[in-house]
């Protein structure tokens, strides 16, 4: 059933929110100048700069660590981590037929650094600090020429090793490549990234903040700098332009362009974020950089000023939610902020930023008048949607943080989950609230909550192995399921006489409401807990996403997956369906947010 993903139709995948700010120099932009290039968990994307549309580079099985793009063109290549003691793919793409044109495999642990000869002939590649080697490819054989142990102890990224930079020189005919140092003279410092410019010089920028310039034939010193006005945590990246000028993107934010000769500040403008990517449109009219903080800015050479393009979540994105009725919009929460998104553009209309606290689940009221949100800090608190502005926070609503809601249908009430496995129910008045009930069953987290749509009944699931049926009128426990597991989540058949659970021992439950009985179990998938289920509102089908990584979407009454989701590369946090059934947004743990076709 849940097996074999092959023979089983694909999901179709519209849209990727999220971006890897952490890879540096990962955002490229294509020499045809229409795409960007950047990598999200194994997928490489390709984004149109024209209409945002994207396409997806799917084949590496881990993280991708680093990309480059050939002079021409014609190639991309991307590396990836992996175990430690397994090899590290390498794929070099075909970009015109968006396909694999090599897998190549040498390197240990992680691929550190990719770099393509101007000609197009050979791809250089660095292991990461488990492989340490240098290995030189030839592209048109897809075979290794040569390889290297990059230093005598490598401590490095792209030929930077513990104050020590090498030039290497490829020997054809005897397949060799043969190293010779740089002299800094007393000069010590550790590298972080390398551009070459026009075969004299080339730049290095430092984690102490300063840039050294070295001539390449000779492999001496030429100038180091700024001598006073350091780089703030160190240079992550560097652009060499045409004029000479240099743009230089550093730890604590600031994009600065400065004069080529004396490291000079020209420009510069604070960024959100560390900035780990610069890429270079055409000349260098027009330049993009990219930020820890997973956000995307362009800026034009002559004005000098920034604009965002892209924001996407930085760290693990814990729940979302589509207004009721409405299918335009959806929010999503995550540490740091709760963020509302326009479907059909990925664009960000509202950032609710709490800073230093995690939300931990989030819900639209009916009316659409407020966000209702659980925070780690004990709070739930209620936005407007319009606005962000806060309504009303419950202080210490529960002990050990509230980690599930729901909101009843006259919009009145609001019922919490807790850390401590308590569920308490709220009275939401005028600007302020009043606790209603506390029950007391759970022994551990309250994972899950659904209300049923008269308002005089809700189910919670919980990590203590039990699910409970309230009685809402009453506050007392009407049923209660037990399994062994620990439940991650609930829905209600729409028809509200049956339940279906999803949790860690990968199961799918049907359960009876009324007297609780099982009436069915699913193998839901094959590997990792299930996190997160939505099923559609005439009920014949339902999703599932966790830590198996796909989005396998269901037949209720068959229980048969009918379609399969792939391209999350971290586990799915949280699944659901468009009001209109038309589409379907999935979160995971690495940041992303990914919007499915359904019809």
């Amino acid at each position: 059933m849940a097996g074999d993903a092959q023979d089983i139709p694909r999901l179709e995948l519209e849209a990727v929110i999220g971006f890897n700010g952490h890879v540096f120099s990962g955002l490229r932009v294509h020499p045809g100048r229409e795409h960007f290039i950047y990598p999200l968990g194994c997928t490489v994307i390709l984004k149109s700069l024209k209409d945002g549309k994207q396409e997806f580079l799917h084949g590496h099985t881990n993280n991708v660590s680093c990309v480059t793009v050939s002079k021409s063109g014609r190639y991309i290549a991307s590396g990836q981590v992996t175990f430690m003691g397994f090899k590290a793919d390498l794929i070099i793409w075909d970009y015109e037929k968006r396909a694999i044109h090599a897998r190549l495999q040498l390197h240990k642990a992680k691929v550190e650094g990719l770099a393509f000869s101007p000609n197009d002939k050979y791809l250089v590649s660095l292991g990461g600090q488990d492989d340490g080697s240098i290995v030189v490819w030839n592209l048109e054989s897809k075979e290794a020429i040569c390889g290297s142990p990059a230093s005598a102890h490598s401590a490095g990224h792209c030929l930077t090793i513990d104050g020590t930079m090498r030039v290497w020189e490829l020997d054809l005919p005897n397949r060799k490549i043969r190293p010779t140092e740089c002299q800094t003279g007393q000069l010590k410092r550790i590298v972080k990234c390398i551009e070459v410019n026009d075969d004299l010089f080339f730049y290095c920028g430092t984690t102490s903040g300063d840039i050294l310039k070295v001539n390449l034939k000779t492999r001496l010193l030429n100038s180091c700098g700024p001598r006073k006005q350091k780089f703030s945590k160190g240079v992550n990246t560097l652009k060499v332009l045409k004029s000479g000028d240099i743009l230089v993107g550093s730890g604590d934010g600031m994009f600065t362009l400065c004069s080529g000769p004396n490291f000079k500040t020209i420009k510069k403008v604070q960024l959100e974020g560390g900035v780990t990517s610069i890429a270079v449109r055409g000349e260098g009219h027009q330049f993009f950089a990219g930020t820890e903080a997973a956000q995307i800015y362009r800026f034009g050479y002559t004005d000098f000023k920034e604009e965002l393009i892209a924001t996407s979540h930085n760290s693990a994105v814990n729940d979302v939610a589509f207004p009721f009725g409405s299918s335009e919009l959806f929010a999503t929460c995550s540490q740091d902020d709760i963020r509302v998104w326009h479907a059909e553009t990925s664009k960000e209309l509202l950032r609710i930023s709490v800073p230093n606290m995690t939300c931990n689940a989030l819900d639209f009221m009916i009316d659409g008048h407020s966000i209702i949100s659980a925070w780690n800090d004990g709070k739930i608190r209620v936005f407007a949607p319009e606005t962000g502005r806060a309504m009303l926070v419950i202080h210490n609503a529960h002990s050990m943080g509230v980690t599930a809601i729901a909101g009843t249908r006259d919009c009145k009430r609001i019922v919490s989950g807790g850390g401590e496995g308590q569920v308490r129910v709220w009275e939401i008045l005028q600007g302020c609230h009043r606790l209603i009930e506390t029950m007391k069953e759970h022994k551990a987290t309250v994972t899950s909550i659904k209300i049923k749509s008269n308002d005089k009944e809700c189910v919670t699931a919980s990590s203590d192995g039990a699910c409970i049926i309230w009685d809402l009128v009453r506050f007392v426990r009407n049923q209660m399921v037990l399994a062994n597991t620990l439940f991650r989540s609930v829905c209600y058949h729409p028809e509200e006489y049956q339940i279906i659970t999803s949790g860690t021992d990968r199961k799918i439950g049907y359960w009876e409401v009324y007297d609780g009985s099982a009436i069915r179990e699913l193998e839901g998938s094959l590997s990792g807990a299930i996190n997160g289920m939505h099923i559609s509102q005439s009920g014949q089908h339902f999703v599932t996403g966790g830590d198996e990584k796909l989005v396998k979407v269901w037949d209720y009454s068959e229980g048969e997956v009918t379609h399969v989701g792939v391209g999350h590369s971290g586990s799915i946090t949280s699944v659901t369906i468009s009001s209109d059934n038309g589409s379907m947004v999935s979160t995971s743990a690495d940041g992303a947010v990914l919007r499915w076709r359904l019809r």
